[in-house]
């Protein structure tokens, strides 16, 4: 009793070092919060934006294993998902014990609901956001999760940098704000039952380079386009193309 009294008074104490001007009720929600959850200050478990308290990733997780979460599943939904607008839905289940039915929740992302500084980690952060909401339901956390802030709700953050002058030539980075090309084609593969190595190879010689880590982003964006559009209007017909990158190359029509 005497420990928990004591991690009490600590925690409070570095609260007030780290945003000076909390009220007093201010203080008494995360005493609360601390009481009920073991919720760290120190460790970077909860944060306050705005005149509100937020709980992180890390305080989740932490949380989870304190109270001996048996396993988290994550999956995407393809379905709803977009990769060439770099829209990412996932689904997450948080199952307590070995009995547990599993809580569920879901994740978004995309350019618009996510600050410009991570623009092009779209698909994780919607996947952080769905493990967030699913333990927030399965430990009863009423405070919403810092990453599931949209970009309007979050302080204000200096620009990003320029981007590097070898990702404007690189087809699997992500640059002005667009999302990973790379993520947008196994994507696309997969949706559409894809062979890998045959898509590969068709994108090399849309691009007109020999592999297609050789090709410019620019090239890379057309491909995906083309290879999304052809998916969609005649799948056989784009099976048949792929299928003749499996032949010779001299045998190809």
């Amino acid at each position: 009793m005497k420990s928990k009294r004591n991690h009490l008074r600590t925690e409070l104490r570095l609260a007030r070092r780290k945003w000076p001007d909390l009220h007093e009720f201010k203080i008494k929600e995360l005493s609360l919060l601390i009481k009920r959850h073991r919720i760290s200050v120190g460790l970077g478990e909860v944060t306050y934006l705005d005149n509100r308290w937020y709980v992180t990733h890390s305080g989740l997780l932490q949380l989870a294993f304190r109270r001996r979460c048996l396993g988290i599943k994550t999956s995407l939904e393809e379905r709803q998902s977009d990769p060439v607008a770099g829209r990412w839905v996932f689904k997450a289940i948080v199952y307590k014990s070995a009995r547990s039915r599993g809580f569920v929740g879901f994740g978004d992302a995309d350019p618009s609901n996510v600050s410009s500084h991570v623009h092009g980690a779209e698909m994780r952060i919607a996947e952080t956001r769905a493990v967030n909401r699913a333990l927030r339901k399965a430990y009863g956390i009423g405070l919403c999760s810092v990453e599931e802030l949209g970009c309007s709700s979050r302080p204000s953050e200096p620009p990003p940098a320029p981007a590097n002058r070898n990702d404007q030539h690189n087809g699997n980075g992500a640059t002005n704000g667009q999302p990973r090309l790379r993520d947008q084609l196994c994507l696309l593969i997969r949706q559409h039952n894809l062979d890998a190595n045959l898509v590969k190879a068709y994108a090399a010689d849309f691009c007109g380079t020999q592999t297609l880590s050789g090709a410019n982003r620019d090239m890379v964006e057309s491909f995906i386009s083309n290879l999304s559009a052809s998916a969609k209007e005649n799948r056989d017909a784009l099976i048949c193309k792929l299928n003749s990158y499996s032949q010779p190359q001299e045998a190809r029509p």
